[in-house]
């Protein structure tokens, strides 16, 4: 397939070109153009790499479309898949969420393991038009976590973990007010019920919190798994985990933190609805402060899949970032901390995952997606 007159974004320049592959590589991009009566005409559209998503709970939506409500999770999959897949994401690590607590059904054991094996069998069977990969959310302060993420280790889709804590009084949930009022989006909690649980969940982090992390902790190094904190609000717990290895740092609460991450070598990701909306929705730092203070390493569209273009355009309007560093946030840099070296740029060798994307009216529209050269959306 050789396509022309495409705004190409390498990870060093933007320039109009041509990009041909086969046999699912990039065999050879340039400059200009070409009369080649096989030639795809792309009309000016952006090619963009294929965008590689680190952390995402879109699945979590389709599995519980309301509350009570849990739906197939094979149907759910295929209905994240094909939305991923339009976003241009061509890449993605499923959050799933390891550690039962009562009130969760949702990320309780049952759900995640049969979302895991879900998953697998999907990949396996060709049906999925993207490539999954999974990414064990390890809430350390819970009496199983250790348990599932041993039943979920040998998974072979499993190349990414994380350590988190949400319980209240820790981290992003200092505030008991704002942890309760997030419990309650999908509905009101009594007084008592709101104690009782606080208590529960107190009792269990005390109890467990410290001997799980660590424990998982030294599982990840022994499979060379990266590992990711979660919510890091004080420098301490980047010191943490600057002691533990850990490589990434999910969404920073603070710009304390963020700067913290950035001095010990660890790579902060945050959200892109966080740049979409202008602010995080939970009152933490914001992303667009931490890009323009050159704090921002990976973005991760978190709960909408669509924000991880939207949010690079933004990039560039409202941080003054060039498109080669803003597309690489959302492609290469994901993929190199993950150890993919195969994928997130487009270069001759590659793999040729990528995206046709329109601007125009102040839309970002992703166009057609192309997983290993095939068009999958």
């Amino acid at each position: 397939m050789l396509i022309r007159n495409a705004r190409i974004v390498t990870r060093d320049e933007t320039f109009t070109g041509v990009m041909r592959h086969e046999d699912g590589r990039i065999a050879d991009i340039a400059t200009g153009n070409t009369a080649a009566r096989d030639a795809i005409d792309w009309n000016g559209d952006y090619l963009l790499p294929g965008l590689v998503e680190l952390h995402t709970d879109n699945i979590e939506k389709h599995l519980a479309p309301r509350p009570g409500v849990l739906w197939n999770h094979e149907a759910a999959i295929i209905v994240h898949d094909a939305q991923v897949a339009s976003a241009g994401i061509t890449t993605v690590f499923d959050a799933l969420g390891v550690g039962s607590r009562p009130d969760d059904a949702l990320r309780g054991r049952a759900v995640q393991v049969e979302c895991a094996h879900a998953i697998g069998k999907l990949a396996e069977s060709g049906l999925l038009r993207a490539d999954h990969l999974l990414h064990l959310r390890c809430e350390v302060g819970t009496s199983d976590v250790v348990e599932v993420f041993d039943s979920l280790s040998a998974h072979p889709l499993f190349r990414l973990a994380s350590v988190m804590d949400h319980t209240p009084g820790q981290r992003q949930w200092q505030d008991h007010g704002k942890w309760r009022a997030f419990q309650e989006r999908h509905g009101k909690w009594s007084d008592a019920h709101a104690q009782a649980t606080l208590e529960q969940w107190s009792e269990q982090q005390a109890r467990y919190a410290a001997e799980h992390r660590k424990a998982i902790v030294e599982r990840c190094k022994g499979q060379n798994i990266p590992l990711a904190s979660h919510d890091d609000t004080l420098v301490e717990h980047v010191e943490e985990a600057a002691r533990d290895g850990i490589a990434l740092a999910e969404f920073p609460t603070t710009l304390d933190a963020a700067r913290a991450a950035h001095a010990h070598g660890i790579a902060t990701i945050m959200g892109a609805p966080n740049i979409v909306r202008g602010g995080s929705h939970s009152g933490n730092v914001s992303a667009m402060e931490l890009a323009r203070e050159g704090l921002l390493d990976i973005l991760s569209s978190d709960y909408v899949p669509s924000s991880l273009l939207i949010a690079v355009f933004d990039l560039v309007d409202g941080a003054g970032w060039s498109l080669p560093r803003a597309v690489s946030a959302v492609s290469w840099a994901p993929a190199h901390a993950a150890g993919l070296r195969d994928r997130g740029a487009l270069a001759v060798g590659l793999r040729a995952d990528f995206v046709r994307v329109a601007r125009a009216q102040g839309l970002v529209v992703p166009r057609e997606t192309y997983r290993a050269g095939l068009r999958v959306c």
